[in-house]
């Protein structure tokens, strides 16, 4: 019987297989997949020569999406947020001397033109602008930047008036400035805006936990949006080594203040999963007037600054709250349609992120599962490539071809999108690389013996860090390989190899025996604890300032427990959970309400 189930299920695979087409992809997966640069500074690749950036803002100009962050030697543009079009540029003055290139930067777009600064505490910087940046086709708006602004942001606000918001230290404010419009120099005096409050704002205290006080917190990373007549002054904090390194906002009437602390902070949070932090970002809509929210992810291994980007749906509630949605941040999520003509800047068509949104509901099918390899490097260890942390990884001897690590679901499952996240061992490279590139092929299986070509890239000229295929149908499989063909630098190293899709199982059930501990000696932290489900590999926990207003996510893997240190001193919690395994995601438990 068990031989006729297993033929029988090796024949369905082997239909599906045949039956695959090419299709565009309608989802994409964090970190996105971009030819991230090398670090450009050599001091902070001591400990190994990484890719790294950060910062990251995206605008929408003429329907195109365009995404500038720190130290790129240029920028990327997309006509759909997933394939991104590198555009080498040097921003700098070649007598700038500084490896900083074009770091924390600054983008608006002003009726037909784009304007770009990086940061700088000087007074001769340029200004750039572009009618055409598809291509590298920049000149001055002015040789030189009179303010002299760190972690600068834009806002051209509807009456045609400029204004820049700045700052980055853990002493001074966040400042805001009027900029004329046909000169681009500043209007008056700065005007100081923002300081931090982590008496009170427990997001805002130091730390990898908020608990390394030690030193006083950051607030960086500017950026403003309007909505519906209101300033939303956003900011990053405490610090972007991080898990906990997240944006808040402030909300005002006038585009210098004074504002209001939102209640609802940080709105963008990703202190748990594969990937960790969203801080330092940029609030944008789509084609189609949906919102959005880039931000910086940490890895903070090989050095502080190392990092990468993620994109989150976003949005404004009825109330006029600013969220961020970042429940199943790193798993797949769909894209934006395509234009249309009546969705275009509307309102009322924007994403739902906290009623089904834009999460796709396919679950990791290989959360520690068993895996072999055909080599292991020192200590890297082949299971690092399955243990949900970006921050380890499994490394092979060498980065020759046929090279290989295979992972086994344990059952077999239905295969829907795959990501290969490659780590940096043995890289040899300062700053940004054009030519290099990653080939290799995947297969499934569905016994282990029998094998399937199910994503060939032996032939890709590209750079893919974070590789992420979207098969055209899905696959059922208990076995997938990635073979590596040519590896972009250094060794054949793997720090997650993910598989997506639905198991064959039953959905975890609902959490029992959930409880929120909240003493009156620290009221801005509390622990959390629920009773460990056996059909369950992770758990989300939600939480807010009301019930109807969860905003805030966590996911935890294979834990019963919480330290939850990012809340408000004056404020009441509430507080739901949810189990996740291979075959879908458990009721929540009842919202739980803490003084």
């Amino acid at each position: 019987m068990i031989k006729k189930i297993i033929c029988f299920a090796a024949t369905v695979f082997f239909i599906l297989i045949s039956a695959r087409t090419e299709a565009q992809q309608k989802t994409y997966c964090n970190p996105i997949n971009i030819d991230y640069g090398y670090t450009p500074i050599p001091n902070f690749a001591e400990q190994g020569k990484h890719r790294a950036t950060a910062d990251p803002v995206i605008v929408l100009y003429k329907d195109k999406y365009f995404l500038f962050s720190t130290n790129q030697w240029g920028y990327w543009w997309s006509n759909d947020m997933l394939n991104w079009k590198f555009i080498p540029r040097k921003f700098l003055k070649p007598d700038a001397h500084v490896y900083d290139e074009l770091c924390a930067p600054a983008v608006a777009v002003l009726h037909d033109t784009m304007i770009v600064i990086g940061s700088t505490y000087t007074e001769a910087f340029p200004l750039w602008m572009s009618t055409n940046p598809t291509v590298d086709d920049w000149k001055y708006a002015t040789d030189s930047f009179k303010v002299g602004a760190w972690d600068p942001a834009f806002l051209a606000d509807d009456d045609d008036r400029l204004y820049i918001y700045f700052g980055s230290s853990n002493v001074y404010p966040t400042y805001g400035q009027e900029i004329n419009r046909k000169t681009f120099q500043p209007i008056g005096e700065r005007v100081p805006l923002l300081h931090l409050n982590d008496t009170i704002h427990g997001w805002e205290r130091f730390g990898e936990y908020h608990d390394n006080t030690f030193l006083q917190p950051f607030i960086e990373g500017s950026w403003m949006t309007k909505y519906h007549n209101k300033y939303y002054l956003q900011y990053g904090a405490p610090g972007t080594e991080f898990s906990g390194y997240g944006d808040g906002v402030y909300v005002g009437d006038k585009p210098l203040g004074p504002f209001t602390y939102q209640k609802n902070n940080p709105f963008s949070y990703k202190p748990g999963g594969f990937t960790t932090g969203a801080g330092h970002g940029a609030t944008y809509q789509d084609v189609n007037g949906n919102w959005w929210h880039v931000s910086t992810i940490t890895i903070n291994v090989k050095n502080n600054f190392e990092r990468r980007i993620g994109i989150w749906p976003a949005g404004f509630d009825k109330d006029g709250v600013l969220f961020c949605n970042t429940a199943f941040g790193d798993y797949p999520h769909y894209l934006p349609a395509p234009s249309t003509q009546q969705g275009k800047n509307n309102d009322k068509k924007l994403n739902a992120p906290f009623q089904g949104g834009a999460f796709t509901g396919w679950m990791l099918l290989n959360y520690n599962k068993p895996v072999m390899v055909s080599s292991t490097y020192g200590n890297y260890e082949p299971n690092n490539a399955v243990d949900e942390s970006i921050k380890t990884y499994w490394c092979a001897k060498t980065a020759d071809m046929g090279e290989w690590i295979q992972s086994d679901f344990g059952a077999i499952d239905t295969v829907k999108a795959i990501q290969i996240n490659y780590a940096d061992q043995d890289a040899d490279i300062l700053g940004k690389s054009t030519t290099i590139y990653h080939q290799y092929k995947l297969y499934a299986s569905s016994d282990g013996m029998t094998w399937q070509v199910i994503v060939d890239k032996s032939h890709n000229i590209t750079d893919v860090p974070h590789d992420y295929v979207e098969l055209a149908k899905p696959v059922l499989a208990r076995y997938i390989k990635l073979e590596n063909i040519h590896t972009a630098d250094g060794k054949f190293a793997i720090s997650g190899l993910r598989a997506f899709g639905i198991g064959n199982g039953d959905k975890p059930d609902t959490v029992k025996h959930f409880v929120a501990l909240r003493g009156n000696s620290e009221r801005r932290n509390c622990w959390l604890k629920w009773q460990l489900s056996n059909d369950a590999y992770a758990y989300n926990i939600y939480t807010g300032i009301a019930p109807d207003k969860l905003y805030t996510s966590i996911m935890v893997y294979n834990t019963n427990e919480y330290y939850f240190s990012a809340m408000e001193r004056d404020m009441p919690y509430y507080f739901q959970i949810e189990a996740i395994n291979e075959n879908g995601v458990s009721a929540r438990t009842q919202v739980i309400k803490v003084e």
